[in-house]
């Protein structure tokens, strides 16, 4: 199904993560190859987590009144970005993260199906892919993280493929598509699910959205941002 609301953003368009290769014709090559990989994923993997932590305290530190405000435009904005979309995978906001449960009220009121994510982990900590709830606002619990979840009974992962629109938590996102999450991994491995050019939509403040962030080639690229000044931006 297209989704009207956000078609004229240019859904289609094409991302690329740019990767570092190193090739090598000499015997020895592979060894100095592997090696220089794994620097540049470290210091990757580092430039991100020093990024992360730096926002994330800018994020601490915006007054409740900002946060609020900010927060009932984008719920507007992802209302009307979300047109005629009948089912919408979205997320519930907590602590400093931008937006609010009024977020997923105006997608309701729409006329929306809202899932929420489950999230689950292997015995040995590791992070699986998401599972899905339906949005009910007076049956929300607090799980994991600080987390609020749908309650029981919940879908599993590939419900993602229902969804005309993808809403997804971000640290930062920049101009490219690339996405500085909290860094577990679990929308990574969960959007594997969703159909082709369907909106994944990050969400975050004006300042959040920048020219050019570290990313690793695993990383899911959005098609757009949206912020309370800007509204919705297509990314790429």
């Amino acid at each position: 199904m297209a989704v009207r609301g956000i078609g004229t953003f240019g859904v289609g368009i094409a991302h690329t993560i740019t990767a570092i290769r190193f090739t090598s014709s000499a015997g020895g090559g592979r060894a100095v190859a592997d090696s220089l990989v794994a620097v540049t994923d470290d210091a990757v993997v580092a430039a991100k987590s020093a990024l992360r932590a730096r926002l994330l305290a800018d994020r601490r530190a915006v007054p409740p009144d900002v946060h609020d405000a900010e927060a009932a435009a984008l719920a507007e904005h992802l209302a009307r970005a979300a047109g005629d979309a009948t089912t919408v995978c979205a997320y519930v906001p907590v602590g400093s993260e931008p937006g609010s449960t009024a977020m997923l009220t105006g997608l309701a009121r729409r006329g929306a199906r809202v899932l929420l994510p489950v999230v689950r982990t292997e015995h040995d900590g590791t992070p699986m892919a998401l599972l899905w709830g339906e949005y009910r606002p007076e049956s929300l619990t607090t799980a994991r993280f600080g987390l609020l979840e749908p309650p029981q009974p919940w879908l599993t992962a590939d419900a993602l493929a229902e969804a005309d629109l993808i809403v997804v938590p971000a640290v930062a996102v920049d101009r490219r598509g690339a996405r500085l999450g909290r860094g577990a991994g679990f929308y990574d491995r969960s959007l594997q699910w969703r159909r082709p050019q369907i909106p994944l939509v990050a969400v975050v403040r004006d300042a959040e959205l920048l020219d050019e962030l570290p990313a690793e080639a695993h990383d899911v690229p959005m098609t757009h941002a949206v912020t309370p000044g800007l509204g919705l931006v297509a990314l790429g």
